[in-house]
């Protein structure tokens, strides 16, 4: 049985959990203003808030419902955009849309009142991301964004006056939520009843943002095993971090300690997806995708990471990343096995990282290559690099070759022209939608020579470089 909050009732239900989050919403409780859109997460017309209880405080997430299981909102509170509503007036994000002209025929826009309403829930002084971030899986065909980016805007600047302290009794104050939600975290504490272990067989499914665009319809009529709450976190040591393999991407970037260590991360996981799909992309479920321009893929092994996977039996076993991914769509897991946690040895202030990914769009699109690189240097010369690539083979690349001339070499121009060219043999790179070979391996340069111009400001000039 999978119990949960919807709105502001509590529901059980013996629904099969792997059914889509969006068709339990829609066809058994009959909320219909979470649209049906794209089915595969781009849109942003499915919208809905997922709140988990954490210290006695709700924290809310957006997330696409239509490739949500349902299973996954067992013990949360699921907000739609009927549970936004306030009884006789609009909520403070519909008026500034209203005030703004910021709709037009109406169908996106309950993703976008409930992904302003989420930020809102979210806003602080710490926060990573800002309006436009919040909206950044909702798609308009209508509006040309500009009237909702002042509707935003607007939004922004009220919320600069809250109170922090008293969130959810501000937020009501100020019309941006019913006053139901500050029951919230007492009913939530009320419902125990786990989905039972029974289901853990079936498909195994952390969030779903891969598996359900392509089996949406299957996963809905049969068992699956979800592990969205396994193997979650972020644990730092004084040479190590290990991030569990069930944390998202949004955990990562929201992460006060590893802010730290890559100061570019906001800049970088901006360009993974939309807020939505970051809110529930799971790095394990990123790696046994296995596509060859997976970005986190890519992100982890320039970092020479370490794989922790475990058998349903207990045992542990220990692979580096960079074997972990055997051909296209293969990877190195048994019968029996799931990916635990990978960890990465903390470097030292003279170690650099960068990454770099182009797209058709700069976001929410997939790579057509995408690369990372981190360098450590000492008197001026290379005692350590790791780099990786991803659209330039069947599997995301670690570029062993590339990296084995660079070591021990100090960083100059010539030096740099060197190495693209045995980074072009050790590619192969194929013409598809993303772009031809020959325009691969163009970009596979670019981004090459674009880690050490940003890396290396002092050291390397890019009119000298393009010119040998």
């Amino acid at each position: 049985m999978i119990q949960f909050i919807l709105n502001n009732t509590t529901v059980s239900t013996p629904e099969n959990s792997g059914m889509t989050l969006l068709d339990f919403i829609r066809e058994n409780k009959q909320l219909k203003g979470t649209k049906i859109g794209c089915r595969e997460g781009d849109c942003g017309a499915c919208t809905v808030l997922v709140g988990t209880l954490e210290n006695n405080q709700v924290t809310y997430k957006s997330i696409t419902s239509c490739i949500y299981p349902l299973g996954n909102a067992n013990g949360k509170h699921i907000v739609t955009i009927e549970g936004i509503n306030l009884t006789e007036q609009l909520t403070t994000v519909q008026h500034s849309f209203l005030e703004n002209y910021a709709t037009q025929c109406g169908f996106c826009t309950p993703g976008f009142i409930v992904s302003l309403t989420g930020y809102a829930l979210q806003q602080n002084e710490q926060s990573t991301h800002n309006c436009n971030d919040a909206v950044s899986g909702n798609i308009c065909r209508c509006t040309g964004y500009k009237s909702i980016e002042k509707a935003a805007k607007n939004i922004e600047h009220i919320l600069a006056n809250k109170d922090a302290n008293n969130q959810i009794s501000w937020l009501i104050k100020e019309g941006f939520i019913p006053d139901y939600f500050s029951e919230i975290p007492k009913k939530l504490l009320k419902i125990k009843n786990p989905i039972s272990s029974e289901e853990e067989e079936g498909t195994v499914v952390a969030n779903g943002t891969d598996l359900y665009v392509r089996f949406a319809d299957k996963l809905t009529d049969e068992k699956v095993h979800l592990i969205a709450d396994k193997y979650k976190g972020i644990e730092i040591t004084k040479n190590q971090c290990t991030i569990g393999a069930s944390t998202t991407v949004t955990e990562l970037l929201q992460h006060k300690y590893l802010q730290k260590l890559f100061p570019n991360l906001k800049s970088f996981l901006k360009l993974v997806s939309s807020e939505q799909i970051r809110n529930m992309g799971t790095l394990g479920g990123n790696f046994v995708n296995a596509s060859p321009i997976g970005d986190m893929s890519i992100f982890f092994l320039a970092l020479d990471s370490t794989l922790t996977i475990v058998h349903r039996d207990g045992s542990l076993r220990k692979i580096p990343f960079k074997s972990f991914h055997k051909d296209y769509k293969q990877y190195d897991l048994k019968e029996g096995e799931l990916l635990k946690s990978i960890s990465f040895n903390i470097f030292e202030d003279n170690t650099r990282f960068n990454f770099e990914k182009v797209s058709k769009r700069t976001h929410l699109d997939i790579a057509s290559v995408n690369a990372a690189c981190q360098i450590t240097i000492s008197n001026n010369k290379v005692t350590a690099i790791h780099l990786a690539m991803g659209g330039v083979a069947a599997i995301p690349k670690y570029l062993s070759k590339t990296a084995a001339f660079l070591n021990g070499k100090t960083i100059s121009e010539e030096i740099i022209f060197e190495a693209q060219k045995i980074l072009q043999e050790e590619i192969s790179p194929i013409s598809d939608v993303r772009g031809t070979s020959a325009y691969k391996r163009l970009l596979a340069r670019q981004l090459f020579y674009a880690h050490f111009l940003k890396l290396f400001p002092e050291n390397i000039e890019l009119k000298k470089l393009i010119t040998l």
